[in-house]
């Protein structure tokens, strides 16, 4: 089975702070050793995606969203709870960026279900097994093994490893800030592929410069307030073990 990936929050395994980006003034879970601020986020390969929990007694302040520049593509994000639209960072983020940008082209990401929110947190998504929002299997699944992607900034053509991951890409220093996209993982090296959470607070303990076990690098950030919105409703919905009681779904993921 594959390893979770997820954030960490104040529920067991949760993951995904951020800041001003540069041109500003800026997936079965498996256990994770808690740190100071939460947990590790996302579970692949024989484990779950995981991410870092949520910090204990998160402030009940709504957190203040800077919009994007919108310089790149924008991904339009269908849910059956309203719209939302990212600017994704080819410019600062040319490998993740892409690799989402392929599966979301490919219609890899609609029909799929949100399988872990959290309010004042993050909303995860992106495993293929929440086709089927009750499936056991959610929070694990990735991107076909070996299957491969066009380096947009570059040309160059990039194949995802034996387990659908892709390397991780620790370069523009973006903090993941409310309103960002950050790729979820298992907190081993290069165990990113197609989960990501969206932030809904500043979550700056799981930059991947920062101190600490957590990684995972912003790829992408809505537009306008009203995107935003839409985020921090969905992780306001009821669930049950942090999953959706009624599935919140993706219906489409268009590019432009």
């Amino acid at each position: 089975m594959a390893k979770r990936q997820e954030l960490g929050s104040a529920p067991p395994d949760s993951f995904p702070q951020a800041m001003p980006r540069h041109r500003h003034a800026t997936v079965a879970l498996v256990s994770l050793t808690f740190v100071a601020a939460g947990i590790v986020l996302f579970r692949h390969a024989n484990a779950a995606p995981t991410m870092l929990g949520a910090p204990a007694g998160a402030p009940a302040v709504e957190p203040t969203f800077t919009p994007a520049i919108q310089a790149n593509p924008h991904a339009t994000f269908h849910t059956s709870m309203g719209t939302f639209v990212a600017e994704i960072f080819v410019d600062s983020m040319p490998l993740t960026a892409s690799n989402f940008l392929d599966l979301a082209r490919n219609g890899f990401y609609d029909g799929l279900h949100f399988h872990r929110v959290i309010p004042g947190f993050m909303d995860q998504f992106g495993c293929p097994f929440t086709r089927d929002p009750l499936s056991p299997r959610a929070g694990t699944g990735g991107p076909p093994p070996g299957s491969t992607f066009v380096n947009l900034a570059t040309g160059e053509s990039i194949r995802r490893n034996a387990d659908g991951t892709i390397p991780d890409e620790h370069t523009a220093r973006i903090s993941n800030a409310p309103g960002t996209l950050s790729m979820a993982n298992t907190g081993r090296k290069d165990s990113g592929g197609s989960q990501f959470f969206m932030n809904t607070v500043h979550n700056d303990f799981l930059d991947w410069f920062s101190p600490g076990e957590s990684k995972h690098p912003v790829f992408g950030k809505v537009v306008d307030q009203a995107s935003f919105d839409v985020m921090v409703a969905i992780s306001k919905t009821p669930t049950r073990d942090d999953c959706p009681v009624t599935p919140v779904t993706m219906k489409s993921v268009t590019v432009a």
